[in-house]
């Protein structure tokens, strides 16, 4: 169930982010990037585990990083983030002891980050070159 919800809201903000125009702006994406990095930061207090926050905001630094990186220059970089969030939440719990990650929350935000860079690579793909361009 959490592989179909994951997709499905991934899919539908992005769809939802589109139709309204919330992403005419291209800093809709690297704020997404951010805050969906944010979530295990979150989980780290939710668990009472100050080792677990320390190594989660290391995580957090590195994907906000790259979310600057895809604001002043391309927003595929945010793309491939996204993607790469997705695959770390294969591998997060052999990474980090972090008590406050639900069960679930693995395999949702694994479905949620691919169907969000998806979302944003089809947008990349079939939008004018002019649009989203880089920040000056």
């Amino acid at each position: 169930m959490e592989y179909l919800v994951g997709a499905a809201l991934g899919l539908g903000v992005g769809a939802f982010a589109t139709g309204v125009g919330l992403d005419r702006d291209r800093a809709f994406y690297p704020v997404v990037l951010v805050v969906i990095a944010s979530y295990y930061d979150l989980f780290a207090v939710m668990g009472g585990s100050i080792p677990a926050l320390g190594i989660e905001t290391l995580g957090l630094a590195a994907f906000a990083a790259v979310a600057v990186l895809g604001f002043r220059t391309s927003l595929w970089w945010v793309a491939a983030a996204l993607a790469a969030h997705g695959v770390l939440d294969l591998v997060h719990a052999r990474l980090v002891d972090n008590p406050g990650v639900p069960p679930w929350w693995p395999a949702f935000c694994l479905t949620y980050d691919l169907a969000a860079a998806a979302w944003l690579a089809q947008r990349l793909l079939r939008t004018r070159p002019q649009a989203f361009r880089a920040a000056t």
